[in-house]
């Protein structure tokens, strides 16, 4: 019988796919992405500027392609559920963490259930559900500091501004092309919108998937811990269908949250000797240096998906912590609790397989 060993499964971590590499989408993501950040080095508030940036990045995702009219009101759409998702998120942020932990339930459970409209909605609802998370640990992070003020609808209008913009650019590429019909910009992503039946395999797989992230939110904002956040999402990202699937998928987001880490460390240290004129030109530099990072995520998503996670980590740790730098500690606790919310999606996988072998195994009630 054929075991995993260490190198086996390091070769399936680090597994290149050259198909899956697209150069071109990145250099357009890192064109695009210029917008919103001289737009906010102008008006002087980076703390928006990440809100933006997602929704940028991730109405391109939800792009479906087809007819410009089904593609602007389909991108609307998800902006305005996005804008929602967002007002929440930044909301509540500050309130008690059982307010946190039953938001999560409930957006998670929703995207889970958004599975019955089709494989494609489903993708477009797992993307806002990890953005709430992201919006959830922004704000309850800029509610902590002490010199940055962040307004909840500057955040909602950062993000709506990111997704029209996305509507922008497509709009004029459409009238430069002629107007044709346009494939799905991102074309690996799921395409398919046929309805599926609400069933009771899909409402447990639902079900298990809010209640594992609403357990990290509890972990992470009910017990305060530092930078706890990364929980929850590694969670909402190794969440899949099987147990070797949330396995390799959390081994590798787990690689690649290090491999960012460590790198955004690395060129946090540079501002850390620098002040006057030379602070902000290296400060602005570095910000430039998060886009491109992000720039090669977009590339390589499908390239794999380890370095992807490491260049995401880094472009948005570099983001995240220019406004408000922190200690290098941080990007430890980053990384440890990347690794506890892939390990409780791990163990919740393994304790589910384990109680659908044993209904499956129970001889049946009598009448």
């Amino acid at each position: 019988m054929h075991q995993d060993t260490p190198t086996n499964w390091l070769s399936r971590i680090f597994r290149l796919d050259p198909a899956g590499a697209n150069w071109p989408r990145g250099v357009m993501f890192l064109d695009v992405a210029l917008v919103p950040l001289v737009v906010f080095w102008a008006i002087g508030h980076e703390q928006y500027l990440l809100s933006a940036v997602f929704g940028l990045l991730f109405a391109g995702l939800a792009d479906p392609g087809g007819s410009y009219r089904r593609r602007a009101s389909h991108i609307a759409l998800f902006a305005l559920t996005g804008a929602g998702v967002t007002a929440l998120g930044f909301g509540i942020g500050g309130d008690a963490w059982g307010w946190l932990v039953l938001a999560a339930f409930a957006v998670t459970l929703g995207a889970g259930l958004a599975a019955t409209f089709g494989v494609h909605r489903f993708v477009t609802a797992l993307l806002l559900n990890l953005w709430f998370i992201i919006a959830l640990g922004l704000a309850f992070s800029l509610h902590h500091a002490a010199r940055i003020t962040s307004y909840t609808w500057a955040q909602v209008l950062a993000w709506a501004a990111g997704a029209a913009l996305w509507i922008a650019v497509t709009f004029v590429a459409w009238l430069i092309r002629g107007r044709p019909d346009r494939p799905q910009p991102i074309a690996e992503l799921p395409g398919d919108t046929a309805r599926r039946k609400l069933t009771p395999p899909l409402i447990m797989f639902a079900l298990i998937r809010a209640l594992a992230v609403a357990g990290t939110v509890a972990l992470a904002f009910g017990l305060n811990l530092s930078h706890g956040y990364w929980m929850p999402i590694a969670a909402i990202a190794a969440m899949k269908p099987s147990l070797e699937q949330s396995t390799l998928v959390g081994v590798q987001r787990l690689s690649g949250a290090l491999i960012g880490a460590v790198a955004a460390a690395l060129l946090l240290l540079i501002p850390t000797s620098a002040h006057g004129l030379r602070l902000f030109a290296v400060t602005r530099g570095l910000e430039v240096v998060a886009l491109v990072l992000l720039m090669h995520g977009a590339a390589i998503r499908f390239c794999n998906y380890a370095l992807y996670c490491a260049a995401i980590a880094a472009g948005v740790l570099i983001l995240v912590d220019l406004p408000q730098p922190s200690n290098y500690a941080a990007e430890g606790y980053r990384v440890l609790w990347t690794a506890c919310g892939a390990g409780i999606v791990v163990l919740v996988m393994l304790l589910a397989g384990l109680l659908g072998k044993h209904t499956a195994k129970s001889p049946p009630h009598p009448a």
